[in-house]
C-alpha cells in the first residue's frame, strides 16, 4: 500500500509543475482587450518612471509588463519574456493602456508603403548597376 502525501492530489500535475494558473484567470475571464488589438511588432513604452509596486489594482503581470517596458520593447518580445499568450498579454497591455501607464506605436499601415510599381523600379535600377 502506498502512503499518498498530505494535501489535495491531482493526477494531471507533477511535482514539478508547481502552481499552474490558467491564463483566462489573468484576465478575468476577457479574450479581447478594450482597446483594438495590437500588433504584433507594435511598440510598447511605459508611460512614466514612477513605480507601479504600490497600485492594488494591478496584477503581477501587470507589473512585470510597465517594468519591461521601461525600453520601447514589441508585444510579441513581451509575451515571450512573460511566457503568456498573446492574447493574454493583448488583454492586459489594453488594461494598462486605459489606466495611462504605457503608451502603444504602431507600425505604419500598409497604405502608407510605397507602391509595388516603384519598388520594382527601384530593383530593376539596382540590377542594371
Amino acid at each position: 500500500m502506498r502512503a499518498e502525501p498530505p494535501g489535495p492530489q491531482h493526477e494531471w500535475l507533477d511535482g514539478e509543475a508547481g502552481p499552474v494558473v490558467r491564463p483566462y484567470t489573468l484576465t478575468g475571464g476577457r479574450v479581447r482587450s478594450a482597446v483594438d488589438g495590437f500588433d504584433l511588432v507594435a511598440f510598447v513604452l511605459a508611460t512614466s518612471d514612477l513605480d507601479p509596486a504600490g497600485d492594488p489594482r494591478l496584477l503581477p503581470e501587470h507589473r512585470r509588463l510597465v517594468a519591461l517596458a521601461r525600453q520601447p520593447v514589441s508585444v510579441a518580445e513581451l509575451a515571450a519574456e512573460l511566457d503568456l499568450a498573446i492574447g493574454v498579454v493583448r488583454v492586459l497591455l489594453g488594461d494598462l493602456l486605459a489606466q495611462g501607464l504605457v503608451a502603444v506605436h504602431e507600425p505604419p499601415a500598409a497604405g502608407h508603403l510605397p507602391d509595388d510599381d516603384i519598388l520594382k523600379a527601384v530593383v530593376s535600377g539596382l540590377r542594371a548597376l
